[in-house]
Order: structure tokens, then sequence, then C-alpha cells
């Protein structure tokens, strides 16, 4: 009996002093994220947040899994053109489907987003919410990240899985808060994340409701109804959450009002950026990229205003959980 307890004290002790992080190096950043929970959740502490107002938002792509070189909604959409033309012979002479289709190995390059906007429209619409859903999980079991030849759905960062199992451990509510389409993270985002479906808010398109021959169903329109981008964001929260965030993760431009509505949080609030600054681990990149920019405005209100910046280069010991096992 003396030996059972001895093993439970000391199961316990160890969890208890256990490293929340241990894909983080020691340093500012990590020990502001501690330390912020500590505080939070302590009823002594004189910054104690009840359990129901312990709201984390945290963007999508750049800051829980790989952006880069494309969107992965936008690889997506392009594989499904590819699926489609059979059906649409005029894509073979319209713009954006003909560069598509022509094999183009700078396509990626050449695509604005206008272009992809157009194919989203075109590639997500006509089919209801399901089938849409089911069509996405089925392309996520096999895609692949082409730099890094995992599935997308493993290039996730592992800091940053560790952050959301904390932050659940003390009964934060967190919501994935991205300018990537609702529908489209809502079909990975239980599995990879443990984020439920409700707790997702991304950028929405119209949907009607049809009945055909007693089968319900949600049909999604071409027509966007919200951007989950920029002023977006800050105005998505307010409609889903209703409350105000006390600590987000962003990466990029489009997640500084995200940042700014929860610093005006009268309560404590702890606001992160994830800086894409390891070219040899993942990417670097910041202001002049078109794809998760971190332009010098972004950095300097971040400076003044005492956001943290996660350098992934010295903050992570690893990226990706498949690093775990070089280790």
């Amino acid at each position: 009996m003396r030996k059972i307890i001895f093993v439970l004290l000391f199961s316990f002790i160890g969890n208890l002093f256990a490293d929340p992080l241990p894909s983080w190096n020691e340093g500012n950043t990590k020990k502001s994220i501690i330390d912020f929970v500590q505080a939070v959740t302590n009823k002594s502490n004189p910054n104690y947040v009840t359990p129901e107002n312990r709201i984390a938002t945290i963007d999508n792509d750049g800051t829980l899994w790989v952006e880069q070189p494309l969107y992965t909604q936008f690889i997506f959409a392009i594989d499904r053109v590819k699926t489609l033309a059979p059906s649409h012979p005029d894509w073979k002479k319209q713009s954006p489907f003909s560069l598509i289709l022509s094999g183009d190995k700078q396509l990626l390059s050449k695509l604005s987003f206008k272009d992809m906007e157009q194919i989203l429209a075109v590639t997500h619409a006509g089919i209801s919410v399901e089938q849409y859903h089911d069509l996405a999980a089925k392309w996520l079991a096999t895609a692949k990240n082409p730099r890094f030849q995992h599935l997308f759905t493993e290039d996730v960062y592992q800091p940053m899985l560790e952050v959301m199992n904390y932050l659940r451990a003390n009964q934060f509510i967190i919501y994935i808060v991205s300018g990537g389409g609702q529908d489209f993270i809502r079909a990975y985002a239980e599995p990879v994340y443990h984020v439920q479906p409700e707790n997702v808010i991304g950028t929405l398109e119209k949907t009607k409701y049809v009945n055909q021959q007693n089968h319900p169903m949600i049909m999604k329109l071409p027509t966007v109804l919200l951007i989950d981008d920029k002023t977006g964001k800050a105005e998505a929260i307010n409609y889903f959450i209703g409350r105000k965030p006390i600590i987000a993760f962003g990466n990029s431009d489009g997640d500084r009002e995200m940042l700014e509505w929860t610093q005006s949080n009268k309560t404590s609030h702890l606001m992160l950026l994830v800086h894409h600054d390891d070219a040899v681990r993942e990417y670097a990149y910041g202001p002049k990229s078109k794809v998760g920019t971190f332009s010098d405005s972004l950095m300097a209100e971040a400076i003044k205003n005492n956001w943290k910046i996660i350098s992934m280069k010295k903050d992570w010991k690893v990226i990706f959980p498949f690093d775990l096992n070089k280790n």
C-alpha cells in the first residue's frame, strides 16, 4: 500500500512540475504564455479570469499549419478544377482555368487572389455542405505538401498543438478564427486540432436550404457572405462568440484587428504573432510575401503594444510532430 501511495504521489508531483510546452525553447515568449495562464487561472491572483471568459482565438494558416507555397484550400481548389475540367470544356480557353489546365510549373506564382476567388466560387458551390466536407476530407487523407512530402494535416506546428492542449487543460475555450473557408477547416479541425466544428470561424459562403425528395440539404452558393480576415475577424468574433478573447495568436496582417480587439479587453490579455523566420526548417517570409504578409507596420505595432513575437527559429525546438522522431 505504501508503495502504491508513493508511486501515485510521485506521479502527481511529476505532472505538477511537468513542462506544458516541451517543444518550446526556454525564453521570454514561452515564459509569457505560462505566466499568463497561471495568472488568469489562479483565484488569488488579481488577474484571475473565470473559465467562461477564458476565450482563446487562434488563426489557422501560418499559425497552426504551413501556408506556403499557397494556402492549402487554394491547392484543394486547383485540384478540384482539374477533376471537374472534363465537364467544362470551355475552361481550356477561359482564364484562370486555362492556366491551371496548361500544366504551367509557375502556376502558383501567376495566380492572383482575384483568380483564386473565382476558382473557389466555382469549385466550392453547387454541392451540399455534407458533400463538400466529404470531398475535402478525402482529399486531405492523401494530399501532401510539395516540399515536406507529408500530408497537409501532418504539417501542423507541434509547439502550437502543445499550446492548445495547455489552454484546454486550464479551461480555456479555443476558437479557430481564420480567413480560410469555414467548411474547409471544419473538415479536419476536430481530428487534427481537437477543435469542434462549432468552434471554427472562417470565411463563409452563402448557403440555401433545400428539400429534395424528403432529403434536407444545405447547398453552397457561389457568393461570399463573410470574409473572416482583417476587420472581418474582429467582427466575426463578436458575431459568433459574443465575448472578447483574452489570448489571441496570429501570424500576419490579416490578424492585426483580432489582436487589437483582444487587447481592448479590460481583463488580463495576451497577444502573440508567429514570425516565419526559419528558412531551413520551414520558411522565411514577411513584408513582400503575398501569402501570410507580415508587414513592417504590423511589426511596429506589435513592438509598440507589447505583443509577443514568436520566432520560429529561436522559440521552437521542433516545427512539426514528425520532427519529434528525429530527436
